[in-house]
């Protein structure tokens, strides 16, 4: 997993809690760490927009594999239940504000948007809040660019305007489900940024 060689000691073993969690709950390996991957590629790519560091981008690692473990209890709401697994669990070395983010953050990649009328996102502190969102925005549009779980797409960069964010995805083979998916996943990212997000995949 060279994607997450930013990680301090101390994260390091937290991760291994939560890839054990992850594990516990039966996880699609290959499809997580893709979005993983993926994600960590779009929050750097934007940290000129968000300002974030590492320690959220951790959070957004934790986030990206375990955002599929509700798929234990089944397909419907797995998102809303992964997010519960997160808040509940005693195998997380984490404190309550960094189970709401991460939580909170899987909850979001599919579905509805965030909104204050859900408790969880109004528990978050403004500053927390900001976070989150950024987070549950790069994972959003991360699984969207992985919707046939068969990583094609190789790699993203993007460019940014005031106006407009475009995203180029490098593919191995063609994707034409993933190219339409991200670009509806691109939602939260549009409003997160308040820039028009642009997918082209080559």
């Amino acid at each position: 997993m060279d994607y997450l060689s930013q990680n301090t000691p101390q994260q390091e073993a937290t991760l291994q809690a939560v890839l054990h969690l992850a594990q516990m709950c039966e996880y699609e390996a290959d499809h997580s760490h893709h979005v993983a991957r993926l994600a960590l590629r779009v929050y750097d790519e934007l940290r000129v927009l968000h300002k974030l560091g590492q320690r959220e981008r951790f959070w957004l690692q934790c986030a990206s594999i375990l955002h599929d473990i509700g798929w234990i209890e089944g397909w419907k709401s797995h998102h809303k239940i992964s997010m519960r697994i997160i808040l509940s669990t005693p195998l997380l070395p984490l404190d309550s504000s960094e189970r709401l983010i991460i939580g909170s953050a899987a909850r979001y990649h599919r579905k509805g948007l965030p909104d204050m009328k859900h408790d969880n996102i109004a528990a978050l502190t403004p500053e927390e809040r900001h976070i989150t969102l950024v987070l549950a925005a790069c994972l959003r549009f991360a699984d969207g660019l992985d919707q046939t779980h068969q990583s094609r797409v190789r790699d993203i960069a993007c460019k940014m305007t005031a106006k407009k964010i475009t995203f180029f995805c490098n593919l191995r083979i063609p994707a034409p489900e993933e190219t339409l998916s991200a670009a509806r996943k691109s939602d939260l990212l549009a409003l997160v940024f308040e820039r028009k997000v642009i997918v082209e995949c080559q």
